[in-house]
């Protein structure tokens, strides 16, 4: 799912501080802003990542924010399916059945039956590495 999302950043010891306040207790820090963003991004895609796998109720993004002297918003896009891509990498072990006369020509053939079939998901999801 693709998500975009108002984040507040301001000035903090040095650093550049980020929180968004649509989602409760997302916050990071980045070395400048440039490096706050890319954080932001990150930190916002783990939020909503979680919030999908546990089925939290994801909150709208705001339409505008109300900020302090010295805070801007920038708006963050995020992508938790590509995030997913990145950081579950985790195998699944899956039951299925084929036909037998495919089996044994698939056997024969020392055929790697998980790679074969990561591939054709993906192929038939039109979905990437």
């Amino acid at each position: 799912m693709k998500y975009v999302y108002p984040a507040i950043l301001y000035s903090d010891d040095g650093k550049t501080g980020v929180t968004v306040p649509d989602l409760p207790g997302c916050h990071t820090y980045g070395d400048n802003v440039a490096d706050a963003l890319f954080m932001a991004k990150d930190a916002i895609e783990m939020w909503l990542w979680n919030a999908e796998n546990e089925n939290i109720t994801i909150p709208p993004a705001s339409e505008s924010l109300t900020v302090e002297v010295g805070e801007t918003v920038n708006l963050v896009a995020a992508d938790t399916d590509e995030y997913r891509k990145a950081n579950d990498t985790r195998a699944v072990k899956k039951t299925l059945s084929i036909p037998s006369w495919l089996n044994h020509q698939a056997e024969k053939a020392n055929a790697p039956f998980s790679q074969i079939l990561q591939q054709g998901l993906k192929e038939y999801l039109q979905a990437s590495n």
